[in-house]
């Protein structure tokens, strides 16, 4: 998805936001013919991502501009550490720096906290995934650093892959069909490669769309005891998602219970910004 098309749409947008009519400050303090060198700095730990889109902001800004990433995509990094080196004209780098800080300290953000939910999962099997709850617009780069911190990516969007939920059973229904009858004749008119999951909220709903030959069932606000029961009664027949009131502190117990998937969306909705900071030196200093 983080295709450099996109990374470069995006960052020209980011730049133009943030200097539509250029870098005053810097273009009125600091002399054309200056260069600079800036260290990317970790101020705290953390897993690493975003590292081409930091890139970008200073390259797009000035192709003159070198950034020299030391640290790559899913790299765990120490207060201290240098993760890159940014060298070339100094207007340039210091109207790339918030840009590129952003979206490091965004994504590298939603990194760590992915792989904080990992590493409570460690040894079951179970995939973290996120969900649709990201910044619109951002949901490439979000998503992207889901996976530098070792997640999973739930469908990209609503044209990937159908999700039927309790508003959509409703509807599928008012027509006196049965939720299986429903789902079945919902199912002639996708391509046979769609994949299908549904949401339940209740046990007995769990059968009925069985039936249907669904192919991921997902268990929405459910409590450890019925995520068991409801994955004994799936019985391998489909994949089972656990989501809603996942935390770090619930994950590893949610785990446990045998389901193959817990989507979180806390991942991209609620990761704050990593501390990184960008040092820079005007050579000859």
């Amino acid at each position: 998805m983080l295709s450099p098309a996109v990374i470069e749409t995006t960052v020209r947008a980011a730049l133009l936001e943030d200097a539509p009519w250029g870098d005053i400050t810097s273009e009125a303090l600091i002399p054309a013919s200056a260069t600079a060198t800036a260290e990317l700095v970790a101020r705290e730990s953390g897993v690493f991502s975003g590292g081409d889109v930091f890139s970008a902001a200073f390259v797009l800004t000035d192709d003159r501009i070198e950034a020299d990433m030391r640290a790559e995509d899913g790299d765990r990094f120490a207060p201290g550490d240098v993760l890159a080196v940014v060298t070339g004209p100094a207007r340039a780098i210091l109207t790339a720096e918030r840009v590129g800080l952003n979206f490091v300290q965004r994504m590298s953000g939603i990194a760590t906290v992915t792989a904080a939910y990992v590493d409570a999962v460690a040894g079951t099997g179970v995939r973290i995934a996120d969900t649709r709850k990201t910044t619109p617009g951002l949901r490439a780069f979000e998503r992207h650093a889901v996976r530098s911190g070792g997640g999973a990516n739930h469908r990209h969007s609503l044209s990937d892959a159908v999700m039927a939920k309790d508003n959509h059973l409703a509807v599928l229904t008012r027509s006196g069909l049965s939720v299986t009858e429903a789902l079945i004749d919902a199912k002639t008119r996708l391509p046979h490669t769609a994949h299908i999951e549904v949401e339940v909220d209740r046990l007995d709903q769990i059968e009925a769309v069985l039936a249907a030959g669904i192919g991921t069932v997902m268990l929405d606000n459910f409590t450890p005891a019925d995520l068991r029961a409801g994955v004994a009664q799936v019985a391998k027949r489909a994949t089972v998602e656990a989501s809603g009131g996942v935390s770090l502190d619930t994950v590893r117990a949610i785990a446990e219970t045998g389901v193959d998937v817990i989507s979180v969306g806390a991942l991209t909705h609620s990761a704050r910004a990593l501390d990184l900071g960008l040092d820079v030196r005007i050579d000859g200093d």
